[in-house]
Order: C-alpha cells, then structure tokens, then sequence
C-alpha cells in the first residue's frame, strides 16, 4: 500500500507515502512543501519511484493533525505557514529520521525536499549523518543556517526571482559553503512545482536532470 505508518524516536506516530521497489539499492526521504504529502509530492516520489528508487515521503504536519493536504491559494500557504510554525526543527528532523529507517535496508539514502522541505534537507544534511546524498529546492530558511557543516554531498537550488529568498542570501549560502553544488534558475519560488502559476518547466527539468545525476554519483 502507498501509505505506512512509522514511528518516531520520541514515539509520534505518523504517515507517510511509500512509492517505488522496496528492493531498491538507492532510496531517498522526500520532504514536503508546507503544503502537506499533497498530490504533488505523491507524483515527485513516483517519478523518483520510476528511476527506481525506494521513495518514502513522511507526513510532517502529522504533528498537528492527521490527514492535512493543501492546495495552492492564498489561504493554503498561510494555513501552511501557520502549520509549518508550530513544529520544532528536532521533532521535524526525528520524522525525517523514521522515514530513513523504513526505507530498505542496505540501500544507500538521499534526501530531497522542496519549499520548507528544502530547509529540512539542509538540516538533514547538517544535523544528522543518515544520508549520502542531499538535494535542496528553494529553502527559505537555510541562509540562517548556512554555516552548519554538510556531513554529505549536498546540492542546492533557487530562483532568482523568488520573493521570498533574497538572491543576497543565496550569495551567502554561497560564500558560506563553497563546497555544495548550487544552482540558481530563472524562475522563482515554487518553479518545480507543476501545480502553482510559479512553474517553470524549463527551470524544473534542468533541476531534476541535475538532482537525478547528483544522487546516481553519490547514492
């Protein structure tokens, strides 16, 4: 079945989308926008699926209720934001942690994400050591973060027209950590999202051509 059930080190039990060949010898935690495991992230972990990856995508905002999926309106993203923010980083990243845990085992594990998704990819990459590899779509809150130290690969996207990440913080992501492979595109927040006005299918399509060959090097 597509949805699991996990549970977190501290006991929290949360959902989560499975997707791909449980056999698999690479595998990746994909972590959603503030918009919940919507229809959106269940079609990004199948075309991960489809590349053959083991997928799981853990329902964060399982923390404060089951079952929340948004859409893309005005009202959405400031349900989201209001959701995102009663969530503490740590219980965020033991989510993240159960998620790894389930994938199959002896394979080796990825993580991406999107939006505040693409923050918890960094802090997934900086604060723990349960991946190999680390993919970041527009994270609003790395530049606060920017001088925790990758304990693996990492890549980093942004839109230069985002409204919402300043390109000076992307330059002082950049001086920060020289070492991680970033990429800004055209496009701005959202642009790999097919389901928002801020698409951007050329911006998207060199992303994840970029994404898939990062994580076939280190996965």
């Amino acid at each position: 079945m597509p949805t699991i059930s996990l549970t977190a080190a501290d006991g929290h039990r949360l959902t989560a989308y499975r997707a791909g060949p449980q056999n698999a010898g690479r595998a990746l935690v994909v972590v959603q926008e503030i918009f919940g495991v919507n229809r959106h992230i269940r079609n990004v972990c199948e075309r991960f699926a489809a590349e053959g990856y083991a997928v799981i995508a853990p329902a964060l905002f399982d923390r404060v209720g089951p079952g929340i999926e948004l859409g893309y309106e005005a009202a959405d993203v400031a349900q989201g934001r209001e959701l995102r923010g009663k969530i503490p980083d740590g219980l965020t990243l033991l989510d993240v942690l159960a998620a790894a845990a389930a994938l199959p085992r002896g394979a080796k594990r990825g993580i991406v994400g999107y939006c505040w998704g693409g923050t918890v990819t960094w802090h997934g990459a900086t604060r723990t050591s349960a991946f190999a590899a680390a993919s970041g779509w527009y994270g609003g809150g790395i530049a606060a973060a920017k001088d925790e130290t990758p304990r693996c690969p990492v890549q980093l996207h942004f839109g230069e027209q985002d409204a919402s990440i300043p390109m000076t913080d992307v330059a002082a992501i950049r001086a920060a950590q020289p070492g991680v492979d970033l990429h800004v595109y055209g496009g701005g927040h959202g642009f790999g999202c097919d389901e928002r006005g801020s698409y951007v299918e050329a911006d998207y399509a060199l992303a994840q051509k970029r994404t898939l060959e990062f994580f076939a090097k280190h996965l």
